[in-house]
């Protein structure tokens, strides 16, 4: 992996300057295999509390301002992430209705924080997010070929457009990128195959157990 500093400190040049790819110069993440995966993949906001980080995963299927400080101030949370099994890259949102540029730039973001932490030897899953067609001329640089990636079809099933968006994207993923394994965070949709998926617990499903934990023990008593 090749990098280089600059002298100013705008947006971490002044940490690296990955050498990308692509028109926008993203950095170039790594594939990664596990050997098993973890006992569950929890949100960035469990980070601290977690007692068990060694068999656990780091998701960031949040809202940007929950984890927006790691681009803010990367080496403050270096030694944190690296007690975990595997840490995904960031979910910076690219929403159709956000400008192309802030699409872009966060999927940079995405990158160079990725690129950082495997350079710290933390184990990276990459997350793979698109957001209409014309983002498939970007959404994919720097992606790695042939390893376990992650994605969310969390909000991408409310109406038939977003659907079909969806499903492109997931295609144009399978067919450029022929991940091993899909940790798939939301509900699997049909046609969502080419690839071992594994389904993730969601924040959802977690409230919805605890829920049914709940009246159990009503009952009971």
């Amino acid at each position: 992996m090749n990098y280089r500093c600059s002298k100013g400190g705008y947006e971490n040049t002044n940490r690296i300057i990955f050498d990308g790819t692509g028109t926008y110069d993203v950095p170039v993440l790594q594939p990664t295999q596990l050997s098993s995966l973890p006992a569950d993949i929890i949100g960035f906001n469990y980070a601290k509390s977690c007692k068990d980080p060694t068999d656990r995963g780091i998701h960031f299927f949040l809202d940007d301002y929950q984890f927006v400080r790691l681009w803010n101030r990367p080496n403050d949370y270096i030694s944190l992430l690296g007690k975990f099994k595997c840490v995904c890259t960031p979910d910076f949102s690219t929403y159709t209705d956000f400008p192309r540029a802030i699409q872009i730039y966060n999927h940079y973001r995405k990158h160079w924080l990725g690129a950082y932490w495997q350079m710290h030897g933390i184990k990276v899953i990459p997350t793979i997010s698109w957001s209409d067609e014309a983002s498939f001329e970007w959404c994919f640089d720097g992606e790695p070929m042939g390893g376990v990636v992650v994605v969310s079809s969390v909000g991408t099933q409310v109406n038939s457009t977003a659907k079909r968006l969806f499903m492109l994207g997931y295609r144009e993923m399978l067919d450029r990128l022929k991940p091993s394994n899909v940790l798939f965070y939301g509900f699997v949709p049909d046609g969502c195959e080419g690839a071992e998926i594994v389904p993730l617990s969601t924040f959802q499903d977690d409230l919805k157990k605890r829920a049914i934990g709940k009246n159990m023990k009503t009952q009971k008593i």
